[in-house]
């Protein structure tokens, strides 16, 4: 007999459609008119082990039990599943041999590996144990993936990569966690002060942020303009461009502070003769941005619709659960396997069809292009967020999934269109000896952007006026060494602006790219582009949970600290609020999953840095948090949560 065993009963179902009929349905399990059987997990069923279990000492909280480092880790059945870890345990007894289908990602992987080991499988029956991958729930997808069978023993990396994960975030959560919840009761913070390995450096992001908002001084600074007019009357504007000599009177981002210097340079060049010293001409092509991963998914949709993560992982989930639209939408890559090329014909013609916006961009779409989206090089356990076959003529919608959808859509078709084609122009000139320069994008073929194009905002200042003035004019035929008029100078007098308060799409961004936020040089090098904080699978729910926990608000879009999320950040020791430590963690955890690392260059590591914090801990000053005392939630439950109660 083989044993399908799913991530959760709705793959199940996907993939007993696929597979001999007559089937039966069971509690628990689907069986085949072959004498298969699809069963599945529903979620994680296991969980790490409590403190407690490990000594029931350590059920009281103490500094002189920490750091907790359990010597044979743990797992135990989740309560609210135990029955479908019963049906499993019987099933895999019976199995004559195992398929794993997981969810295409580390999680996924470990989810039921984690099973398997749990019921002690033996070790040939694990040998022969297959890995069934699904990113599409419609039966095409399923019926081409089951013919793609691979030995589960190739994704073991993954599955190591994800366990190491799991047991650092127990042993830095629970360790530190104690530690500073028990310093923080010692100045009458009788609360939880809960510290994690990614949610507590994305709060100390917000937080300084917040703090060098609070500590900004504008300052002024100058531009200068010159109005410029060639023998034939054309007329332009280009921007002065200080020479070493002016390095004193500028900032460290080579912005002119002294308006005296600026205004000289303004009755210089008035009505003064121009030569041309450069003029650079290309014509330049620029692809559409690749399909969607799920962090840059959920960038998109809180800039365009104001949508927060949370949200659109939810949407996306049912789109790829419930509706079958989508592909597997917990997604880190933004790449396509070559194969998937056969199908394109198929999904736009589907999509042409629909009585929906994206229509019209996939009547215009031609099926044979190739994008450089479709490279297997690119590709891992799972491929960039698509749509399906699928259509969703007949299906009712609602208005968060119809916006995901078209996103989706929109940026699959992009990869159909050809590219933007324009001419980059720049022109150098010296003036009185200034050197000035303009640049100008004439588009030549809209390509691919004739599927974003939106009203633009109209200027609300001079500062954007000017910039708009500057950015968007059209250039005059130039040869070096023609002479032009300068007519006059223009000072442009601006402010330097604080930094923005983080929003859903900004702080996605910073923790898909988080190199740029590390202040150790060391550990930068380290970073790839994409290494960040958390996972496309995490990083939502990790947003949540310190809006939860009342460690982060809103106000409007912008996402601020609270004073107990403060108070935090300015107790505990700067490394645990940097991201450059986890940062560094999971680049090894991706090593891991792919055999550059092993299990031991994440845990052995982080076991001594605990060990470091805990003793710190002692030393942090906890004054400013907030007074609160302990409140029951209710007296006729037995419950261990606790409510906050601020102090008389």
């Amino acid at each position: 007999m083989k044993l399908y065993i799913a991530e959760k009963p709705s793959l199940g179902r996907a993939i007993a459609a696929a597979l001999p009929k007559p089937q039966k349905n069971h509690q628990g399990y689907i069986a085949l008119a072959n004498g298969d059987v699809v069963s599945w997990c529903i979620g994680h069923i296991l969980e790490q082990a409590n403190p407690e279990d490990y000594d029931p000492a350590f059920k009281k909280w103490q500094m002189a039990h920490l750091p907790i480092v359990p010597e044979q880790w743990q797992l135990k059945p989740k309560a609210q599943t135990r029955s479908q870890l019963t049906v499993l345990r019987k099933l895999v007894k019976q199995a004559d041999e195992i398929i794993h289908a997981g969810d295409p990602d580390r999680e996924g992987q470990l989810l039921v590996d984690e099973v398997i080991d749990f019921f002690k499988v033996s070790a040939k029956k694990k040998q022969n144990t297959k890995r069934l991958l699904i990113s599409d729930l419609n039966l095409p997808a399923v019926q081409r993936s089951l013919a793609n069978l691979q030995s589960n023993q190739l994704f073991m990396p993954l599955s190591i990569s994800a366990l190491a994960r799991s047991r650092a975030d127990w042993l830095y959560g629970i360790n530190l966690t104690r530690a500073y919840t028990l310093q923080g009761q010692k100045a009458g913070f009788n609360s939880v002060l809960s510290v994690g390995r990614v949610q507590t450096p994305i709060l100390g992001l917000v937080v300084r942020r917040q703090q060098e908002i609070d500590h900004f001084v504008a300052k002024d600074f100058y531009d200068v303009h010159a109005h410029l007019q060639t023998n034939n009357q054309a007329q332009f504007i280009a921007k002065w461009q200080p020479s070493e000599a002016c390095q004193p009177h500028m900032d460290e981002e080579g912005r002119v502070l002294n308006r005296a210097l600026a205004e000289n340079v303004v009755r210089r060049i008035d009505n003064k003769t121009a030569e041309v010293s450069s003029v650079v001409e290309q014509q330049k092509k620029q692809a559409a941005a690749l399909p969607y991963s799920l962090s840059a998914l959920q960038i998109d949709a809180a800039k365009i619709y104001s949508l927060n993560a949370k949200l659109v992982l939810d949407v996306c989930q049912a789109l790829y659960e419930k509706h079958k639209l989508v592909t597997y939408p917990r997604s880190d890559c933004r790449y396509l396997p070559t194969e998937h090329h056969a199908q394109a014909k198929g999904i736009i013609a589907m999509l042409a069809s629909a009585d929906e916006d994206y229509a019209k961009f996939a009547q215009g779409a031609d099926s044979s292009l190739k994008s450089k989206a479709w490279n297997n090089t690119k590709v891992t356990a799972h491929h960039a967020i698509i749509p399906t076959e699928k259509s969703a003529n007949k299906l009712s919608l609602n208005p968060f999934e119809k916006q995901v959808y078209f996103l989706i859509v929109r940026q699959y078709l992009a990869q159909f269109y050809p590219p933007y084609q324009y001419n980059q122009c720049r022109v150098e000139l010296l003036i009185a000896g200034g050197k000035f320069s303009a640049n100008a994008k004439t588009p030549i073929a809209q390509g691919w952007k004739v599927l974003f194009q939106r009203a633009k905002n109209k200027p609300n200042n001079a500062a954007q006026d000017n910039d708009e003035q500057l950015n968007n004019q059209l250039l005059p035929k130039l040869v070096k060494g023609e002479q032009v008029l300068c007519r006059h100078g223009e000072l442009i007098s601006r402010m330097t602006q604080a930094p923005k308060q983080f929003t859903d799409a900004s702080l996605l961004s910073a923790m898909t790219g988080i190199a740029r936020f590390v202040s150790d040089n060391e550990i930068k090098k380290l970073l790839r582009e994409n290494d960040g904080l958390g996972t496309e699978a995490t990083r939502a729910g990790i947003i949540d949970l310190l809006f939860k926990r009342d460690y982060l608000q809103r106000q409007g879009k912008n996402i601020h600290a609270t004073v107990i999320g403060t108070s935090l950040i300015n107790a505990l020791p700067i490394a645990a609020t940097m991201p450059d430590m986890t940062a560094h963690w999971e680049a090894t955890l991706t090593n891991i999953s792919e055999k550059k690392s092993r299990y031991e260059d994440l845990i052995s590591p982080l076991t001594s840095t605990i060990a470091e914090m805990i003793k710190q801990s002692e030393q942090q000053s906890f004054a400013q948090l907030p007074k609160v005392a302990f409140k029951r939630k209710s007296k006729a439950k037995k419950s261990t949560t606790w409510k906050k109660k601020p102090a008389k």
